[in-house]
Parts: structure tokens; C-alpha cells; sequence
């Protein structure tokens, strides 16, 4: 009864992520979600046992969150649980993962740091029957990725390209629009979702003249990619680009793809006297509702977030690791949009949430991710 509750309950999380207001649909997924698509005939173990888990970093919030919500997930279904953060070092994760494969480790769970270099890895895990879940970075270049649980991530994109199009008011509004571009990690295979979404929400008022790219910095990753998805590489950049290009003019709007990353960006901005009566704050968008830049949109500095519920993805993928060790049919909603360049990893992508400042109660308080007290304080 225990382990049914348990499931119940890590189902009711899903559902509840799944119909959050303001949500989209991916226009990619080709299975309506919730759906279940059986996978080839199971050897799976009997449920129970250990499940290692690779995360990437702990400078990030959100990654200690998703750690520590896959241990508390997938405890309460009754399994050992090994958590390691690498700490964006490569070699560190892949010795980590190595570890997991040696300790008996009977499913991975990786948030890759580079989606490329567990190849060989993971080949030595699939030898030894090991299952790998990759946790919301999609595993490259490997056979052995058997299923990848994640946040819609093209929907990111054009959740932070409809803020800048919300904020200054593109559909209506003459301009044209001073705007600078930004992405992810290059070796991080979600920078390139991220990007494209907002890039194919944005293109239209590019090329109608509405928004002008003054640096002309437009190409990714080579141009606006930021590696590890560095706040202080990204504040470096913008530094450059202000001195270069803005000396008589004014930025507009900051697509950035990461709270961390427009942290950076804003402190840049600063430094050059934005944020003032004579140099208004300019729209600069985010991702991960990280509480130091839930702090900055109250205060008026950034302009929004994506809110991604790190609980019900946790949630999804204990359910999911629990269904195939169980020899159950394995949950997932999409087939065809995340190919790894091997193979089409089978796939469940849950929505997300754009938060500004008038909904960081409705979204961040009122769900239980913050308290008010930790928005205030």
C-alpha cells in the first residue's frame, strides 16, 4: 500500500505540472500527453535497488533541487539512492558515473555536463544492463540512452521571446528595438532548443526592421553560445558589446536563456548606468525562477523567468525508473523530436511557465516552491 501511494501520489504531481496556467503544448510531440508507449520486451530486475544519479554542478540552485527531490522521489518508492554532482568538470562526471556502474547501480540517471563525451561510458554500463534516464539534458552520440525526461524546451524559448514581444509591445508598437542575443552552453544539446525557439518567435520583427541587432551578433553557438552557461562570461561579453556598439545608443531588450546568465548581463548593465531615471531598466528575460533573480524581478531589474517545476520533473522520472524495473510499460509523450544522433530517444517533456513580476505569487508562492518569507528576505 505504501509503494501504491507513493505512486499515486508522484502521478498526481505530473498531472498537476501538466495543467499549470499559461502553459503550452510542444508543437513537436507526436503522442498526446500521458500517453504510454510500450518499449521492447523487459528483462528489467524486480522494483527496488540502488539508482545512481549524475548531476552536473551545485552552482546552480535548481540542480540541488532536482537532486535532492529525485532522492526524496525515488525513496519514498523504496529505493537506494547514490547522488554525485561533478561540478562541470567532465572527467570528474564520467568517473562519477563509472562509480555507479561498479557499486551495481541498476538505472542512471544523468544530467550530462557534455551530452558527447559519455559514449564510452555508457556503453560499459549498457554491457553491464544498466538502464540510463537522461534528466533533462539529452545524452549525444550513445545507442545507450534509453529513455530522457525533460521540460519542453523549445517551448522555453518561446516563452522568453513572447516576454520581449509582451514587453515592448512589438505588435503595436513602431520601434524599431535595440536587442542583443545570448544562448546556453554549446555542449549542452537544450541551448540549441532554447535558441530556436525564441529565434523563430523573434525573426519575423528582425527581419521587418522592428528589432535590429546592433552588435549583429546573431549566430549560434559561435557568436552568442556562453559556455557552462557562465554568468561572468556572459557579463564580460555584454561589457564588450556596450563598448563596442552602445556607446550612443540603448539596449532594449537581453534575450538570455538562464537566470545566472542575466544576472551577469544586468551587472553589466549597471556599470554603464541602466537602471536609472536616465537609462531605464531594459527587458531581460531567464530561466529556472532562481530565487536571486525572483528578487531582481520584484525589484524591477529582470524582466522575467521561466519557471521550470523541478519537483514534478523529479516526480516523472522516479515514476518512470519505478515503471521499468517494475516491467511495466514506461510513460512517455513523445517519439520523434530528440535525436540524439544515434537514435530517437523516447521521450516525456513536461510544460512550462513564464513568470513576471505580477505572477511570481500565483507561480512561486502559492505552488509551495518559495515562501513569501524567501522572496522578501
Amino acid at each position: 500500500m505504501k509503494r501504491l501511494f507513493s505512486l499515486i501520489f508522484a502521478a498526481g504531481l505530473v498531472l498537476a505540472a501538466c495543467s499549470t496556467p499559461g502553459a503550452t503544448t510542444a508543437p513537436e510531440a507526436s503522442v498526446a500527453p500521458g500517453a504510454s508507449v510500450a518499449p521492447a520486451a523487459s528483462t528489467a530486475p524486480e522494483a527496488g535497488g540502488l539508482v545512481g544519479i549524475a548531476m552536473p554542478t551545485k552552482s546552480s540552485a535548481r540542480w540541488i533541487a532536482d537532486g535532492d527531490n529525485l532522492v526524496k522521489s525515488l525513496t519514498e518508492l523504496g529505493y537506494e539512492t547514490d547522488l554525485q554532482y561533478a561540478e562541470d568538470d567532465i572527467p570528474t562526471q564520467v568517473s562519477q558515473v563509472e562509480n555507479m556502474i561498479t557499486k551495481g547501480a541498476k538505472v542512471l540517471v544523468i544530467a550530462a555536463i557534455d551530452g558527447t563525451t559519455l559514449t564510452d561510458t555508457l556503453q560499459k554500463a549498457a554491457d553491464a544492463g544498466i538502464k540510463v534516464f537522461a534528466y533533462d539534458r539529452l545524452i549525444r552520440n550513445s545507442p545507450n540512452v534509453d529513455f530522457y525526461a525533460a521540460f519542453d524546451n523549445y517551448d522555453v524559448g518561446v516563452a522568453q521571446a513572447g516576454s520581449i514581444v509582451d514587453s515592448l509591445d512589438l505588435n503595436n508598437a513602431a520601434g524599431p528595438f535595440n536587442l542583443e542575443l545570448f544562448a546556453g552552453s554549446p555542449d549542452d544539446n537544450n541551448a540549441g532548443f532554447f535558441f530556436n525557439g525564441a529565434i523563430d518567435t523573434l525573426q519575423p520583427f528582425i527581419d521587418s526592421g522592428k528589432l535590429v541587432v546592433v552588435s549583429g551578433e546573431t549566430k549560434f553557438p559561435e557568436q552568442v553560445g556562453t559556455l557552462r552557461w557562465d554568468g561572468a562570461t556572459a557579463q564580460a561579453r555584454m561589457d564588450n558589446i556596450l563598448a563596442t556598439h552602445y556607446t550612443d545608443k540603448r539596449v532594449d531588450a537581453v534575450l538570455s536563456p538562464y537566470d545566472g546568465i542575466s544576472r551577469g548581463i544586468i551587472a553589466s548593465l549597471k556599470q554603464v548606468g541602466y537602471y536609472t531615471a536616465d537609462k531605464p531598466a531594459p527587458v531581460v528575460t531567464g530561466q529556472d525562477a532562481e530565487l536571486p533573480s525572483v528578487k531582481s524581478i520584484m525589484a524591477g531589474e529582470q524582466t522575467s523567468t521561466v519557471f521550470k517545476d523541478t519537483r514534478t520533473l523529479a516526480a516523472q522520472v522516479a515514476k518512470m525508473v519505478d515503471q521499468f524495473l517494475a516491467g511495466e510499460t514506461v510513460e512517455i509523450n513523445n517519439t520523434d523530436t530528440y535525436d540524439n544522433g544515434v537514435k530517437v530517444v523516447p521521450s516525456y517533456l513536461l510544460p512550462v511557465v513564464s513568470v513576471t513580476k505580477d505572477t511570481v505569487v500565483q507561480e512561486l508562492v502559492d505552488t509551495g516552491y518559495y515562501t513569501q518569507a524567501d522572496i522578501d528576505g
